[in-house]
């Protein structure tokens, strides 16, 4: 029997690959904590406080939400003018404030079972993200279509930042895999339009990815919104994981396009993560995507948020009961 982690290795070995039974959720991965770029760029997100992030941006936390948000406004955007952003931007200095400070997540990626688990770190606010939390939604936009010049400098900029954490997590920790956030769309369409992608941000995210492979590192991208035309683009510059995939997408059609060179992850709507959820309602969504993807190549069944874990405990522990369920109807194993 293949531990967890060695499961969801053949599954990446594609058609070569002997996975007994689809991977199931998160359950094969443990998270790195501790590490001192997190806590210099997120370590602000406390619950019921506001501040101020490493790159100006308001952050908003409030008592009741699930997660902390960014609030970015035309009175408090960092950037007023995208053709004078190199006087607004002030770029996190990482390799400055970051050298030192990692012997609890050093210590914490010793304490994972190497043999039964893949260690990953979640590397949130991607390069679009990270641009709309200097300027508005709005502004992003406007931008692309009207100042590309500017915005491929500041991208460039972006992604060189996102290089040197990179660089700084694979010197000091090693993971075996990093989940890379970017959020592209919305549920039912992308934000701009694919030639848009692909003129400012394909060969940016390219040199990252081909960083991470050139170490070994497993290339998880997430992205809980629609990016179905996107697919192949992800798939050439070396995504191994587009992880989030929501139903609103066509997953079967995806995973026959590009099922043999990336894994799809998610599938299962969040809608069903709620307090008031019941048992009957979660194990019905789960089984619907189940039975929708299941036997689609390069199908991998969890929810789609961006790391491990349902904001209500019990929701996550019955999704991957019944995803252990469909794989002992199946094939007889449970993996997890």
């Amino acid at each position: 029997m293949l531990t967890p982690k060695q499961n969801l290795l053949e599954a990446l070995k594609f058609d070569k690959g002997h996975p007994e039974c689809l991977p199931n959720d998160f359950t094969m991965c443990r998270g790195i904590a501790g590490d001192p770029v997190f806590n210099l760029i997120r370590g602000n997100r406390i619950r019921g406080t506001t501040s101020y992030d490493q790159w100006g941006t308001l952050i908003l936390f409030p008592e009741d939400a699930p997660a902390a948000v960014p609030l970015v406004t035309p009175e408090n955007q960092v950037i007023k003018d995208i053709t004078e952003w190199e006087k607004y931007v002030k770029v996190p200095d990482l390799m400055g404030k970051c050298q030192e400070g990692w012997e609890t997540a050093i210590a914490n990626e010793q304490a994972i079972d190497h043999d039964k688990y893949l260690t990953m770190v979640i590397m949130g606010t991607g390069i679009f993200e990270q641009l709309h939390m200097l300027m508005t939604f709005e502004d992003t936009l406007m931008n692309m279509l009207l100042e590309p010049e500017a915005m491929q400098a500041l991208i460039d900029v972006i992604c060189e930042y996102r290089l040197t954490y990179m660089k700084l997590i694979v010197e000091h920790l090693h993971p075996d895999m990093i989940v890379s956030h970017d959020d592209l769309g919305s549920k039912n369409s992308l934000f701009f339009s694919a030639e848009t992608f692909r003129d400012l941000f394909k060969e940016p995210y390219r040199r990252l990815y081909d960083y991470l492979h050139s170490q070994n590192v497993i290339v998880m991208h997430h992205g809980d919104s629609y990016m179905e035309p996107l697919v192949e683009d992800f798939a050439e510059i070396g995504v191994d994981i587009w992880q989030g995939v929501l139903p609103s997408n066509n997953i079967p059609a995806i995973c026959e396009k590009v099922g043999d060179r990336m894994l799809l992850m998610g599938g299962i709507d969040s809608v069903i993560d709620r307090e008031d959820a019941s048992e009957e309602e979660i194990r019905k969504e789960t089984r619907r995507a189940l039975d929708a993807y299941g036997e689609c190549k390069g199908f991998w069944p969890g929810i789609t948020y961006g790391g491990p874990g349902t904001i209500y405990p019990h929701v996550g522990q019955i999704i991957i009961d019944e995803i252990n369920r469909y794989n002992m109807a199946r094939f007889g194993i449970a993996i997890s």
